[in-house]
Protein backbone atom coordinates (compact mmCIF):
# COMPACT_ATOMS: atom_id res chain seq x y z
CA UNK A 1 0.00 0.00 0.00
CA UNK A 2 0.99 3.40 -1.01
CA UNK A 3 -0.27 7.02 1.01
CA UNK A 4 -0.20 10.21 -1.04
CA UNK A 5 -0.49 13.37 0.59
CA UNK A 6 -0.34 16.99 -1.11
CA UNK A 7 -0.13 19.90 -0.42
CA UNK A 8 1.15 23.26 -1.82
CA UNK A 9 -1.77 24.63 -3.94
CA UNK A 10 -3.54 28.16 -3.11
CA UNK A 11 -4.89 31.23 -5.13
CA UNK A 12 -2.17 32.98 -6.88
CA UNK A 13 -2.37 35.67 -9.75
CA UNK A 14 -1.52 34.76 -13.56
CA UNK A 15 2.01 35.19 -14.04
CA UNK A 16 2.87 33.43 -10.49
CA UNK A 17 4.85 30.42 -9.87
CA UNK A 18 3.53 27.68 -7.16
CA UNK A 19 5.35 24.58 -6.06
CA UNK A 20 2.95 21.63 -5.13
CA UNK A 21 4.26 19.00 -2.97
CA UNK A 22 3.06 15.01 -2.44
CA UNK A 23 4.65 13.02 0.34
CA UNK A 24 4.29 9.22 -0.09
CA UNK A 25 4.01 6.47 2.72
CA UNK A 26 4.30 3.17 2.76
CA UNK A 27 5.49 0.84 0.17
CA UNK A 28 7.31 3.32 -1.65
CA UNK A 29 10.27 1.37 -2.79
CA UNK A 30 7.77 -0.69 -4.69
CA UNK A 31 6.76 2.47 -6.55
CA UNK A 32 7.79 2.30 -10.17
CA UNK A 33 6.54 5.94 -11.33
CA UNK A 34 5.13 8.65 -10.13
CA UNK A 35 3.03 11.58 -11.97
CA UNK A 36 0.74 14.82 -11.60
CA UNK A 37 -2.85 15.03 -12.97
CA UNK A 38 -5.07 17.77 -12.76
CA UNK A 39 -9.37 17.78 -12.84
CA UNK A 40 -11.35 20.99 -13.82
CA UNK A 41 -14.79 19.77 -12.49
CA UNK A 42 -16.87 18.34 -15.52
CA UNK A 43 -13.70 18.02 -17.46
CA UNK A 44 -12.19 14.94 -17.78
CA UNK A 45 -8.40 14.54 -16.17
CA UNK A 46 -5.46 15.32 -17.37
CA UNK A 47 -2.29 13.49 -17.30
CA UNK A 48 0.44 16.38 -17.26
CA UNK A 49 4.21 15.30 -15.90
CA UNK A 50 5.27 12.00 -14.56
CA UNK A 51 9.06 10.89 -13.13
CA UNK A 52 10.54 7.22 -12.88
CA UNK A 53 11.66 7.12 -9.58
CA UNK A 54 14.67 5.15 -9.83
CA UNK A 55 16.08 6.80 -13.18
CA UNK A 56 14.52 10.14 -12.55
CA UNK A 57 13.36 10.02 -16.25
CA UNK A 58 10.25 12.45 -17.16
CA UNK A 59 7.07 12.43 -19.68
CA UNK A 60 5.31 15.70 -20.06
CA UNK A 61 1.95 16.79 -21.75
CA UNK A 62 2.50 19.19 -24.45
CA UNK A 63 0.13 21.05 -22.74
CA UNK A 64 2.41 22.01 -20.24
CA UNK A 65 5.88 21.36 -21.42
CA UNK A 66 8.45 24.25 -20.84
CA UNK A 67 5.84 25.63 -17.54
CA UNK A 68 5.79 22.57 -15.77
CA UNK A 69 9.00 20.50 -14.10
CA UNK A 70 8.34 17.34 -11.68
CA UNK A 71 11.13 16.29 -9.89
CA UNK A 72 11.58 13.61 -7.11
CA UNK A 73 13.56 13.78 -3.56
CA UNK A 74 13.96 9.69 -3.17
CA UNK A 75 15.33 10.45 0.28
CA UNK A 76 12.46 12.04 1.92
CA UNK A 77 10.30 10.07 -0.53
CA UNK A 78 8.68 13.14 -1.94
CA UNK A 79 7.36 14.62 -5.54
CA UNK A 80 7.34 17.84 -6.70
CA UNK A 81 5.65 20.15 -9.53
CA UNK A 82 7.11 23.24 -9.91
CA UNK A 83 4.78 25.48 -12.37
CA UNK A 84 5.82 29.11 -13.70
CA UNK A 85 3.79 31.47 -15.46
CA UNK A 86 0.71 30.50 -13.80
CA UNK A 87 -2.20 31.06 -16.39
CA UNK A 88 -5.88 31.29 -15.39
CA UNK A 89 -6.13 28.04 -17.32
CA UNK A 90 -4.30 25.94 -14.83
CA UNK A 91 -6.55 26.44 -12.18
CA UNK A 92 -7.76 22.95 -11.21
CA UNK A 93 -7.42 20.15 -8.38
CA UNK A 94 -4.11 18.64 -9.05
CA UNK A 95 -3.25 14.78 -8.11
CA UNK A 96 -0.38 13.33 -7.05
CA UNK A 97 -0.41 9.09 -8.15
CA UNK A 98 1.68 6.78 -7.83
CA UNK A 99 2.15 3.68 -10.10
CA UNK A 100 3.87 0.02 -9.28
CA UNK A 101 3.55 -1.69 -12.40
CA UNK A 102 4.51 -0.41 -15.86
CA UNK A 103 4.46 3.08 -17.07
CA UNK A 104 4.15 4.81 -20.10
CA UNK A 105 7.12 6.83 -22.03
CA UNK A 106 5.33 8.74 -23.83
CA UNK A 107 2.40 9.91 -22.40
CA UNK A 108 1.12 10.04 -18.54
CA UNK A 109 -2.07 8.04 -18.60
CA UNK A 110 -4.15 7.56 -15.61
CA UNK A 111 -5.02 3.91 -16.39
CA UNK A 112 -1.39 2.85 -15.35
CA UNK A 113 -1.69 4.57 -11.25
CA UNK A 114 -3.16 2.58 -8.89
CA UNK A 115 -2.83 4.82 -5.76
CA UNK A 116 -3.81 8.69 -5.88
CA UNK A 117 -3.86 11.50 -3.39
CA UNK A 118 -6.84 13.90 -1.84
CA UNK A 119 -5.59 16.57 -4.41
CA UNK A 120 -4.74 20.31 -3.99
CA UNK A 121 -6.29 23.21 -5.34
CA UNK A 122 -5.05 25.96 -7.43
CA UNK A 123 -6.64 28.62 -8.62
CA UNK A 124 -4.97 31.30 -10.60
CA UNK A 125 -6.96 34.61 -11.38
CA UNK A 126 -6.48 37.59 -13.54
Amino acid sequence: QVQLVESGGGSVQAGGSLRLSCAAHGDVYRVNCMAWFRQIPGNEREGIASIFRRSGSTVYADSVKGRFTISRDSANDTLYLQISGLKVEDTAMYYCAAALGPCSYLEVAGPDFGYWGQGTQVTVSS
